[in-house]
């Protein structure tokens, strides 16, 4: 239903009159004609008188007494989760919540969590946190949080408990894909400072750009990281790390595919606001347009990283490698209500330079490889180098030891292969050119 400002006075006394008890309604519906309105925007009184009575049922018979503060901001609530998994009312302390993650600071256990078939379910833990730390994995159930049970939280309930004072312990009760029993997890409660962006060299002129999530400023920490990597000499190839980045502010995926691309379109908005219509194109300026790139997903890549995935991929600029995404492909806007408090409303889809939506669908890799650990076979000559030995020489500009390295890569079966496919590339465009 839409409002113009000329009928709202009316509309308002036909709200306040359906919410008064039906015995005292005195004032009959003014026909559509007489507002100026078609039939289609008449507001469902019925539905609202249903509405009232259940309100001032509750007030007369409900076993305790309820603030009517608290049962109309449950009313909200409740509108708002039964649209979909990210809208939500929120109050003032959930307000300032959000704009905590969105800057990068807060208190608590470092996980991203989301509502999947009416249950709480980790998205992803962020890096270096204590949900990483002890192991907490991409689509775990969330069933417990200390002694309470999550299947009658709302989203933002739930993250309330889980964030606290540092220092301060909390259990978490879940249940992992393929286990039967569910597992008992104790964390300790940290300032979580997230860092967005994380970047090393993987062997010479072979770097490594791990975005764990998308807050304002990761645009311009990708350029920072990208010139570092880039100090002695240009690199033949950039592994972009996504996965498990739970996404974030649209503006900021923008940015970072910015960095790649140096022309055409990397994501559009489509919505029923006018302003939801948006269209976002690459710039010149550009960090990096030229060195080969793989881009690594997984379960836990969803929103914002999906838009960098996807807009790459469409673009052809680089190898998505991986596992399929979360399929998260909505635009949720916050708006404030004026008193400390707002709502976070899905306003739009998003879509790839190639006209796709994400929703419910995810990214496909163009090279699909699964978790892995590499295992080096006994007997096969490749055990024991020289850099593994204790003691050994240290090159002069050697930052860490090629075993380091090595145990890492064979950790992380897919950045493992993320590098040899970009050594592949680099082969044959030295072919070609040749």
């Amino acid at each position: 239903m839409s409002l113009c400002p000329a009928a709202l006075p009316t509309v308002m006394r036909r709200l306040v009159s359906a919410l008064l008890p039906a015995t005292l309604l005195a004032l009959a519906p003014l026909p559509a004609a007489a507002q100026g309105q078609s039939p289609e925007d008449d507001l469902p009184v019925a539905e609202i008188q249903a509405f009232a009575e259940v309100f001032e049922r509750i007030k007369r018979g409900y076993v305790e007494e309820v603030e009517d503060a608290e049962l109309l901001r449950n009313a909200m609530r409740g509108m708002l989760s039964e649209l979909d998994p990210h809208s939500t009312y929120l109050d003032s302390e959930e307000f300032e919540s959000l704009r905590e993650s969105t800057q990068g600071e807060f208190g608590g256990v470092g996980i991203e969590v989301g509502m999947e078939d009416g249950q709480l379910t980790v998205i992803t833990p962020i890096d270096d946190t204590p949900a990483s730390r002890a192991g907490l994995q991409s689509r775990d159930k969330i069933l417990r949080i200390d002694d309470t049970p999550t299947d009658r939280l709302s989203l933002q309930e739930a993250v309330n408990l889980m964030r606290g004072d540092p220092g301060t312990e909390i259990r978490l009760t879940i249940l992992r894909q393929g286990e039967s029993a569910p597992l008992e997890v104790t964390l300790t409660r940290e300032v979580i400072r997230t860092e967005s962006v994380k970047s090393e060299l993987l062997e010479a002129s072979y770097g490594y750009l791990r975005v764990s999530q998308f807050q304002t400023r990761t645009g311009a920490q990708v350029g920072s990281a990208i010139r570092r990597l880039e100090r002695d000499g240009p690199l033949k190839g950039l592994v972009l790390d996504l996965r498990n980045n739970p996404g974030g502010v649209l503006q900021a995926a923008v940015d970072v595919a910015d960095a790649f691309l140096d022309e055409g379109l990397i994501v559009y908005t489509e919505g029923r606001l006018p302003d939801s219509a948006m269209r976002f194109s690459a710039g010149r300026e550009t960090a990096a347009a030229e060195v080969p790139l793989v881009i690594l997903i997984n379960g836990g890549s969803a929103s914002a990283a999906e838009i960098v995935a996807g807009a790459l991929q469409d673009q052809r600029r680089g190898v998505v490698m991986g596992t399929e995404s979360f399929g998260k492909g909505s635009v949720q806007q916050i708006m404030p209500l004026g008193n400390g408090e707002g709502l976070k409303l899905t306003t739009a889809l998003y879509f790839t330079p190639d006209g796709r939506s994400i929703q419910a669908q995810g990214i496909e890799p163009d090279v699909e490889v699964i978790r892995g650990r590499l295992e080096v076979a006994e007997g096969s000559g490749l055990n024991v180098r020289e850099a593994d030995l204790e003691g050994h020489l240290r090159s002069p500009d050697e930052q860490r030891t090629r075993s380091e390295m090595s145990e890492r890569l064979r950790e992380d079966y897919q950045l493992g292969e993320a590098l040899n496919l970009l050594k592949a590339l680099n082969v044959l465009s030295q072919r070609r050119g040749g």
